[in-house]
């Protein structure tokens, strides 16, 4: 059993992501690429991002990206995102990343975890101001 194992996913939460693996986005070894994985990582933060910034954003920075397990074709991977500090025109992303694998018995393993920041854009491209967030009645 891994030590990354789990028995289900980040329970109350949903994935930004959720994505199968296929042959082609394979290494020589048979596990996913690593450039596969940092873009799709890529996407689900920056829909979080956008989100936030209700509007475009750009990736200026990874900031941190730790591979702990490998990912195989057949696995089902569900991204989730959460933003961890918003500043005045940039949003720092964490991404958790779960592998639901072996579905005659399902295991769960977290495969990865990074830490993306983005800047909100204009339609110039330039940095704009991030709105404050909408609070619920």
């Amino acid at each position: 059993m891994s030590t990354h194992e789990l028995t289900e996913l980040p329970p109350g939460r949903q994935p930004a992501l959720r994505v199968m693996p296929m042959p082609r986005d394979t290494n020589m070894h048979g596990a996913i690429f690593g450039g596969w994985m940092m873009g799709q990582v890529d996407l689900a933060g920056a829909a979080e991002a956008m989100m936030v910034a209700q509007g475009a954003v750009v990736t200026v920075a990874v900031n941190a990206f730790q591979f702990k397990e490998p990912v195989f074709v057949g696995d089902v991977v569900s991204f989730y995102t959460e933003p961890l500090r918003i500043g005045n025109t940039s949003v720092t992303i964490k991404v958790e990343v779960f592998a639901e694998r072996n579905p005659e018995a399902v295991q769960v393993v977290k495969v990865t975890e990074a830490t993306l920041t983005y800047v909100a854009v204009g339609a110039d491209g330039k940095p704009r101001t991030i709105p404050p967030r909408k609070t619920a009645p």
